[in-house]
């Protein structure tokens, strides 16, 4: 007799990767700005799908920032934004217009770090459909929530990539 148990696959039991959430996204036929939050630094990708696998075209790390003058925290929303506009000026350099929005696993927060990456992909030239209702305030995207420095560090860094 044969058994009824369908084992699911292994990136779902690691909780890893939604299925559903993934074909949705890959049925647009769109490139598709793939956010992640680590435990050190914020990560924007511009992924196409193709049968092998998925091919990363243009990416940006927050960990990068500090070639662009940026000498503050990696994680913080500020540095989010950031990240999002240099991938995005990377992207629009490879003629890549626009995309739609991939945030995996995580949790849509009002105004959260994969939110303020967003605000500097859109920022940065790529069209994203997206509400406006999401995206953090400026006062938080320049990060004088948090500091004088932590401010004109993100001026100096924000001209640098967008003379870039």
């Amino acid at each position: 007799m044969k058994s009824r148990h369908v084992a699911s696959f292994r990136r779902r039991k690691e909780g890893k990767t939604d299925y559903k959430k993934r074909l949705h996204l890959l049925s647009s036929g769109k490139h598709r700005l793939v956010i992640r939050v680590t435990g050190k630094k914020v990560i924007a990708q511009i992924v196409e799908y193709v049968l092998e696998g998925d091919k990363t075209l243009a990416s940006a790390t927050s960990s990068e920032l500090k070639n662009f003058g940026w000498t503050e925290y990696t994680k913080n929303t500020p540095s989010a934004y950031l990240t999002g506009l240099l991938c995005a000026k990377r992207a629009v350099k490879k003629k890549m217009p626009s995309a739609i929005l991939d945030l995996g696993l995580h949790t849509p927060i009002k105004g959260s770090r994969v939110f303020a990456a967003l605000a500097g992909a859109v920022d940065g030239g790529l069209e994203i459909p997206h509400e406006k209702t999401v995206l953090p305030i400026e006062a938080r995207l320049n990060g004088s929530h948090i500091n004088e420095k932590t401010t004109s560090a993100f001026e100096k860094a924000k001209a640098k990539i967008n003379s870039e």
